[in-house]
């Protein structure tokens, strides 16, 4: 059909159909009390007009459009026409007969439980079945109408249904209507502009309803979406405009009971063949017309009730009534606001929340092949697949069967033709999609008051919101969050979910200034009070019983002693009265001062101690990079680590310089000069001296500043090309074991390892491998000896950092293991210039060598009965399964904990976690720090996906994929990451979702962005290499990413966009979807992913612009070469200046600044960011991964 319809003629649409009683609805579906039926979807996305008054809830379109709406349809109808290739998309469900008799059809029971539809169906059509009818329906590109593609017009609007179809007069579908009741039926003519849908328009006539059942099985099947429609067909989807599910085509009669037994009346034989009574509407008649469009008015299903659409946002249509949404290729017409719209969701009408209210619904077919649906055979989870569903393509009429009067033909083509290629069908619009940054902005609009965490189960505002966290008993989001707030009571309600549970858990986050960091608490000789069987520390969750002088511990429910120096009484509450004087019993974080009891070998530690070892081999020297840091350390060592900044640092120091062979420096405080020595013998290092090689800097300062100094000097001429590495660390773990101290290791290292020496290397980039079984070798360290190091520095607390500065392949899979398992970082400065690069460089040192980082720690998350942590991810260490070992754990390094159910979880007491870390502060302080997270248990399967956070399931599913790198090969990890993806969505639909159209995308509300989030991942450089993508940049991300917290992974994946025409101080411009689409040629754009900020500049920027940034007003005048902004003397450069600086601020790299000009070489660098778009390596635009996943989903229902 054509897929463009006319617009439906306003005056008979545009009231509200007088047989539409609301009342006239049960609650569907279980009961969504009637008065959520009215809602129209979300007001802004569509409705042109007013919701029809009163409750109509009758088809999908609940409201009847106000007249206006009718234009509204035909805009939809053309730009749904596009889409659809089936009957037209309801966009305004036929007339429906007066609400009376429709319902009483049939008793459709709104609310009662869906039949399931399968038994409906006839036999499956075959493809070549489908096919046919499938050309039938063209798709045209129809422009939108004005109304705005995703928009449907209510249902309600279509005269009573009495008018029948027959009298809906054809020219609501321009083109040649068919007689009304056939319109339905059948795609309209194929381009026929807006193929007169009548149907839409008009009331269907009975006949068409949507198909009963009855339909010979063939028709059905075309119908039912059991086959899977031609690829070709896909577009022609949903009718987009039909809001409420349509009953599959498949359907069948079926009593859907619980559908709202749309039109359709049980009682009414399915598809008899003649016509049905006007009264009948439902399925009467014969093979009802595409199902679509020939519904009668349906009465909304269930899903289309206005509450239960809504709440969703469906993001095929408009979540409400109409099928808003139009199929994919649809696309509203920018101006609409999108139907997914990201906004909140429409007002929900009062459905639980799960309902569809939440989820967004998705246009559905997608713009491309991938679009197809995948024929739902009836809608899983029983609910009939809706053909019209608003997302739902359309299947066009059979081609075979007869239009719903006698007389009148089909509407779709003639079976036979092949489907004319469907005129360009028009993708499905990005401004209907549920967008990130709508989202975000929601976020930001509703979390005004500072986030209280004494709420159990309460999910906290976005990452990307800045809000002020009061500690009243849970770990503030900043230390721990979790993917879910709502844990499923069972693992098999996990295992159906798929929903991973875990927490990401940053122990020593930095605050904020306006919050204040855990108390250190004391208990003296005693050390912290713990439960005797499982060892968890005294926390909130702990119950004091007999006056207070026991307690049960909440995790294992084992009841201790109280100590008599911790005794308090009890008031009347069964509280402490010191309870709010305690911050281990009122608050969700907080420190203890930890005894010689929980010291290595019962000793109190020694202060930690930086040795800082400098490749001085030729490239280094070259480079720039010897004199570079040598300079640098000068200053810095003023700035070491300290917890008092009034007080000196500790942290002792020492020097080493190496190429083939290792100079230690003696720089005592008695030297008039520093002195070296030289180990030659790298198979079997050892330290050739012990005093003067740690030394206080404020004692040595004249020494070590000499050292500094003479360094570069010495190295000036050297012709030494190779290199050593593992002898390196070798040294200052030896140097650390003889001091009897932790510390950290600062190595600059320029080149491959390839010297005669342990831990030798080879170059083994080998490009064939990439894509096949054997690349997965090249993510695994070359040779073993690294491991057995990682192992020896962790036992002694010696914690490695390593700046590389490569200017070919170094092997960072390999060099980089020791770093990633001692909890310490790799920074990397490919093709290091000192002119470019110095200011990158210099500043991740300085923020390297001043963070606060303690040493010598181990971590362990307990967790309350009926669940344990499994698996772990991040930088560290672990000798068995319970155990975080880091010889360093820094303020920015995260790490990820997965839980398992091995019990059941109760509702009453939900799921308790607490995460120890045992370290010696930088002042030689043995610490425990403590966190403590409380989340609800759940039993139905809408809680949990009502209280997820996307932001940090994507952070798992990134680590969780890059760790199978290691053992499986790319493509295969894609695929498991995208199956788990559909799977989560799947069973939303299945089990949470009111029953719609196949063809429409359901999306619960806090995951609706999971499939964008989860398409950045894919398409990353770890996943999806381009072609000058090298293997280091690759092995450098994963590690990179295996130790992000959540804001990291969040603007890695997703980078932010801002447009600069105008900025004010005090307040950021809202950001833009990453997408060349946004970009104005006239504009100034900043970009920012946490490692990298972009300054794209459009060939027609205004002059002023131009003079006030770079302070020339030609375009081709910039440098491109810039990596920071002139200082200019006006407002807007100054405001420029400190958004850059404020960015930079909050990431724990340094970003460099990159200006990219419009149509440069260097755009191409910045597009790859776009992750909306398409990507050179192969990666999927957002909207086609939506429809691909659109299609996941719909085969795991079918």
């Amino acid at each position: 059909m054509n897929v463009n319809q006319h617009t439906p003629m306003p005056s008979p649409y545009g009231q509200p159909q007088p047989g539409y009683g609301q009342p006239g609805y049960a609650p569907l579906d279980g009961g969504y009390p009637a008065p959520c039926a009215p809602y129209n979807g979300p007001a802004s996305a569509y409705q042109p007009g007013a919701p029809p008054q009163g409750r109509t809830r009758g088809p999908p379109a609940s409201g009847a459009p106000s007249v206006s709406a009718p234009q509204v349809y035909n805009q939809y109808s053309h730009s749904q026409g596009d889409m659809q290739n089936g009957p037209l998309p309801m966009t305004q469900a036929p007339p429906r007969p007066a609400a009376s008799q429709l319902y009483n059809q049939g008793a459709v029971n709104l609310s009662g439980p869906q039949a399931s539809y399968p038994q409906h169906y006839g036999a499956q059509p075959s493809m070549q079945h489908v096919t046919n009818q499938m050309t039938g329906m063209q798709i045209t590109p129809g422009p939108p109408t004005p109304a705005g593609p995703g928009y449907a017009p209510p249902h309600s609007s279509q005269p009573p249904m009495n008018t029948t179809y027959s009298g809906a007069p054809p020219h609501a579908y321009t083109e040649a209507p068919p007689p009304a009741s056939s319109a339905p039926t059948q795609p309209p003519p194929p381009r026929g502009p807006a193929a007169p849908q009548q149907y839409y328009r008009g009331p269907p006539a009975p006949s068409q309803q949507p198909f009963n059942s009855s339909l010979p099985p063939t028709s059905q099947q075309q119908y039912s979406s059991p086959a899977p429609p031609p690829p070709s067909s896909q577009p022609t989807f949903p009718p987009s405009s039909y809001s409420g599910p349509a009953p599959s085509l498949g359907q069948a009669p079926a009593p859907l009971v619980s559908q709202s037994q749309q039109s359709f009346a049980p009682s009414q034989p399915p598809f008899s063949s003649a016509p049905p009574p006007a009264s009948h509407p439902a399925f009467v008649s014969g093979p009802p017309p595409a199902a679509q469009g020939s519904f009668p008015p349906r009465e909304t299903p269930p899903a289309s009730q206005p509450g239960s659409f809504p709440s969703h946002q469906p993001i095929s249509m408009p979540s409400g009534p109409y099928p808003g949404r139009m199929p994919p290729q649809q696309q509203h017409p920018p101006s609409q606001p999108s139907p997914y719209h990201s906004g909140p969701p429409p007002p929900r009408a009062q459905m639980p929340p799960t309902s569809v209210d939440q989820s967004n619904h998705l246009p559905p077919g997608p713009p491309g092949p991938m679009q197809q649906p995948a024929p739902q055979s009836g809608m899983q989870g029983g609910y009939p697949a809706q053909q019209n569903g608003a997302f739902g393509q359309v299947r066009g009429p059979q081609p075979g069967y007869a239009g719903p009067y006698p007389s009148q033909q089909n509407f779709g083509a003639p079976a036979p033709a092949p489907p004319p290629a469907p005129p360009a069908q028009k993708r499905l619009d990005p401004d209907s999609i549920p967008s990130p940054i709508q989202v975000i902005e929601d976020d930001k609009a509703k979390s005004t008051e500072p986030f209280s965490t004494g709420v159990r189960g309460q999910a906290p505002p976005l990452v990307t919101t800045s809000f002020q966290v009061k500690d009243q008993g849970n770990a503030s989001p900043r230390f721990v969050r979790c993917t879910a707030y709502n844990m499923p009571c069972t693992a098999d309600m996990a295992k159906q979910s798929q929903v991973p549970l875990a927490a990401v858990i940053k122990p020593l986050a930095t605050l904020p200034p306006d919050e204040t960091p855990p108390y250190l608490v004391d208990h003296g000789e005693g050390g912290p009070i713990r439960c005797n069987r499982c060892k968890a520390y005294m926390c909130p969750y702990m119950q004091f019983i007999e006056g207070g002088r026991r307690f049960q511990c909440g995790f294992c429910s084992c009841v201790t002693e109280v100590p008599p120096h911790y005794f308090q009484h009890l008031d009347h509450t069964g509280k402490r009265v010191d309870c709010y004087d305690r911050p281990e019993l009122s608050l969700g974080s907080y420190e203890f001062l930890a005894t010689v009891d929980y010291c290595k070998n019962n000793k109190i530690p020694q202060p930690p101690a930086f040795i800082f070892l400098i490749d001085v081999s030729y490239n280094a020297v070259k480079s720039g990079m010897v004199n570079i840091v040598c300079q640098e350390l000068k200053s810095l060592l003023d700035y070491l680590p300290r917890e008092n900044p009034e007080m000196d640092s500790v942290v002792r120091v020492g020097f080493v310089t190496y190429n083939k062979v290792l100079h230690f420096y003696n720089v005592k405080a008695s030297l008039a000069q520093p002195q070296m020595l030289v180990v030659s013998d790298v198979s079997d290092m050892f330290v050739p001296l012990l005093d003067g090689f740690l030394v206080n800097v404020n004692e040595s300062r004249l020494v070590i500043e000499s050292l500094l100094d003479q360094i570069p000097e010495m190295f000036a001429e050297t012709r030494e090309t190779e290199t050593v590495f593992a002898p390196v660390i070798q040294a200052g773990l030896e140097a650390l074991k003889a001091a009897d101290c932790s510390g950290k290791l600062f190595v600059f290292h320029t080149s491959l390892p390839i010297a005669e020496a342990p831990g030798k290397l080879k170059n083994r980039e080998d490009k064939k491998l990439i894509g096949t079984d054997k690349e997965k070798s090249l993510f695994q360290p070359q040779v073993a000896f690294y491991n057995t190091l990682a192992k020896e520095c962790v036992a002694q607390g010696c914690c490695v950092d390593l700046f590389l500065f490569p200017n070919q392949y170094v092997d960072v899979t390999t060099l980089g293991v020791v770093p990633v398992s001692t909890g310490g970082s790799v920074y990397k400065y490919t093709y290091f210039q000192a002119q470019s690069d110095r200011e990158r460089f210099l500043n991740d040192l300085r923020r390297d060598v001043q963070k606060l980082v303690g040493f010598d720690a181990v971590m362990r998350v307990r967790t309350s009965t009926g669940i344990r942590a499994t698996d772990f991810y991040g930088s560290f260490f672990m000798s068995n399964t319970t155990d975080v070992e880091l010889a360093g754990l820094d303020c920015d390094k995260a790490v990820t904990v997965e839980f398992k159910h091995d019990d059941k979880l109760s509702e009453e007491t939900g799921a308790l976690m607490q995460c120890a870390v045992l370290y010696t502060s930088c002042s030689g302080q043995r610490r425990l720090r403590v966190h403590n997270m409380a989340v609800n248990c759940c039993a139905q399967l809408a809680d949990l996906y009502r209280n997820c956070e996307t932001d940090t399931i994507i952070n798992f599913l990134s680590k969780y994929a890059f760790r199978g790198l290691l053992n499986s090969p790319t493509k295969a990890v894609r695929d498991t990451l995208v199956n788990q993806c559909a799977q989560i969505l799947a069973c939303y639909r299945k089990n949470c979702a009111s029953p719609s159209s196949a063809g429409q995308l359901i999306l619960p509300e806090c995951m609706k962005l999971l499939p964008v989030y989860l398409n950045c991942v894919l398409k990353s450089d770890v996943l999806m290499p381009g072609a000058d993508t090298s293997l280091d940049d690759r092995s450098y991300l994963r590690q990179l990413i295996s130790c992000m917290d959540v804001s990291e992974s969040h603007v890695f994946f997703y980078p932010r966009l801002l447009p600069l025409t105008k900025i004010e101080s005090g307040s950021l411009p809202v950001a833009v979807r990453d997408s060349e689409e946004r970009l104005s040629k006239g504009g100034v754009y900043i970009l920012e992913t946490g490692l990298h900020l972009f300054l794209w500049v459009g060939a027609n920027a205004q002059q002023e612009l131009l003079l006030n940034i770079f302070g020339t007003p030609s375009f081709s005048q910039i440098d491109p070469s810039l990596t920071s902004l002139p200082v200019l003397d006006n407002p807007f450069s100054q405001r420029l200046r400190e958004i850059i600086e404020m960015f930079r601020a909050q990431r724990s790299r340094y970003m460099k600044l990159m200006v990219v000009k419009q149509e440069d070489k260097s755009e191409m660098i910045f597009r790859h960011f776009l992750v909306e778009d398409k990507s050179a390596s192969g990666g999927a635009s957002y909207v086609d991964f939506l429809c691909h996943m659109h299609k996941e989903i719909r085969q795991l229902l079918s």
